[in-house]
């Protein structure tokens, strides 16, 4: 994201469409692959961590009903993304509710949450669960993420596999006050917005590229709040998920909750929020545009490289797994964590 240039194209030409969200995964743009908004209101936890509620009716294994507000997704005790595969791309996951508990087949682990960020690049290959924890025992235990998956071009999708931590104290974010005094508040996890600059990528992703023009972002509107969105590369794109809120108008478009906004990335938009807070996620960035072959976990450029990335996954295990169980939960009285396969610990400063 740039500051305004006058020579911009006008708020006309800045809306280029509108579609329906509709069920998750949301549709998404080229480098991106994939994005999904989870938000579950789970029930008070029980002594393992997981839901302290009847699971009965549920699709153990499978369970994406959102029966009661809330699901177990691929969990049977704690709800979560027990041990799967990845190559060829990153995960980028924003924890903004509840927690996460990661381990993967390199030795690493971690457990975030609360607007803590982590970013994975799984390149040549890497094994990992997601499991969410439910740790308060007396009162309901809310999660809320997006995981987004940004393409790796072909020239890094075999990288060593690498995680980084964008713990919430160093994702910044960037207040604008409009002539009236109501707030736009853009948090900023990768690109640049004004002041607003996040911790580095990992190094062989896309958005490691000064070129590539990757931004993600949220934006939360006060009711009423208007906010200028600057103008981005020529040739990027550039897109609006409008998850929170009633409507509003970007560029003079109306717009309901629950759509995609494509934009025109070179014109400065407009937004004008309505009667009730807003909040979007902003995914921009140079398209990769090379041929994508995808199948389940793995992202190619051809059906021969997924094809060898199953032999490869059968032969290696991307590296075995070194854990007890397929969905492996820390200890209820640990905090923000994450110690990386070299062996180094961190905490949240």
């Amino acid at each position: 994201m740039r500051e305004q240039d006058p020579s911009s194209p006008s708020n006309a030409s800045a809306v280029l469409g509108t579609i329906p969200l509709g069920a998750p995964p949301w549709p998404t743009l080229d480098p991106f692959l994939f994005c999904v908004h989870h938000d579950d209101a789970y029930p008070a936890g029980n002594e393992a961590l997981g839901p302290a509620a009847s699971l009965a009716g549920r699709d153990i294994g499978h369970d994406f009903a959102g029966v009661d507000g809330w699901r177990m997704y691929h969990g049977d005790v704690v709800p979560g993304f027990p041990a799967h595969p990845h190559r060829g791309f990153e995960t980028v996951t924003i924890v903004r509710r509840g927690l996460i508990d990661h381990s993967d087949s390199l030795g690493a682990a971690a457990r975030f949450g609360g607007g803590d960020v982590q970013w994975l690049t799984a390149g040549a290959g890497i094994v990992h669960s997601e499991m969410f924890p439910l740790l308060e025992r007396e009162g309901p235990n809310p999660a809320e993420l997006f995981q987004i998956w940004l393409n790796l071009p072909r020239a890094n999708k075999l990288a060593p596999p690498h995680f980084s931590m964008l713990w919430r104290e160093s994702i910044p974010t960037h207040v604008a006050v409009d002539a009236e005094g109501r707030r736009t508040e853009v948090t900023v996890v990768a690109g640049q917005f004004a002041e607003a600059r996040p911790p580095a990528p990992p190094p062989h992703s896309w958005a490691a590229r000064a070129d590539a023009d990757v931004a993600i972002a949220t934006i939360r509107l006060a009711p009423g709040a208007r906010f200028t969105l600057p103008a981005a590369a020529p040739g990027s794109h550039r897109a609006l998920y409008f998850f929170a809120g009633e409507a509003l108008r970007a560029a003079g478009v109306a717009v309901e909750v629950g759509h995609r906004i494509q934009l025109r990335a070179e014109a400065t938009v407009e937004l004008e929020n309505g009667a009730a807070a807003s909040e979007l996620l902003l995914l921009q960035g140079r398209p990769i545009g090379e041929p994508v072959a995808a199948y389940g976990p793995f992202v190619m450029n051809s059906q021969a490289e997924i094809q060898k990335a199953f032999t490869d996954y059968q032969r290696t295990r991307f590296g075995g797994w070194p854990w007890g169980s397929s969905g492996p939960v820390h200890a209820r009285e640990e905090g923000r964590f994450a110690v990386h396969a070299d062996g180094r610990k961190e905490r949240p400063v």
